[in-house]
């Protein structure tokens, strides 16, 4: 007899995240499966069909969850720095590191899982992007204030973006040994160092 499902309609989604979520903190993504994901979630193995065509497409949606959230933390950061992109810049890059931390599985399957060719239409591809305009945005309010020297912002962006999540994946990995505050302080010394190659040249 098939297990009975134990979540409301409305409820299976979130369940099914969650079961992602809490089995990719101990196993790699190769071996999770969308039957697992019905087993940790306490319900039948063929639930998880009703949302998800397969496990693929469960790790867009904790990728795009993951987005979401992480642009939050982004604009957080910058909410009392809009005049100031020099400013902003410094306190994304410290956003940056404290999302690492505080939610490791969604940065890993964010940053880890999926190739830059995502389709252009997908919710996952629009939710990525939109985040990454904000750092695109903060560059060009920069570089039309004349603080952030010319250039393409997309380009300066990414170089930005690289370089913080180089640092964020270090210390998920445990290759710094940085825990905590300690590790948004290096963050903050490194993103401070770093923006004097995205400054203007002041004579």
């Amino acid at each position: 007899m098939a297990k009975k499902e134990t979540y409301h309609h409305g409820d299976l989604r979130r369940a099914l995240l969650d079961a992602a979520l809490e089995l990719l903190s101990t196993k790699d993504v190769g071996s999770l499966s969308l039957r697992q994901g019905a087993r940790q979630a306490g319900v039948s193995h063929t639930a998880p069909y009703r949302h998800f065509e397969d496990k693929a497409a469960l790790l867009a949606a904790v990728a795009e969850e993951g987005f979401t959230e992480f642009g939050e933390y982004l604009k957080a950061a910058t909410q009392e720095k809009r005049a100031d992109p020099v400013a902003s810049l410094k306190a994304t890059g410290v956003a940056d590191v404290r999302y690492a931390l505080d939610h490791p599985t969604h940065f890993r399957i964010m940053f880890g899982c999926f190739p830059a060719e995502e389709p252009a239409g997908s919710n996952l591809f629009k939710v990525s992007q939109g985040t990454f305009q904000i750092l695109v945005d903060i560059i060009k309010q920069g570089q039309t204030t004349g603080v952030v020297r010319q250039g393409d912002p997309k380009a300066l962006a990414l170089s930005r973006w690289s370089l913080v999540h180089g640092l964020s994946m270090l210390l998920l990995d445990g290759m710094l040994p940085a825990k905590g505050e300690a590790a948004l302080t290096l963050a903050d010394s490194l993103v401070t160092d770093s923006l004097t190659s995205l400054l203007a040249w002041q004579g």
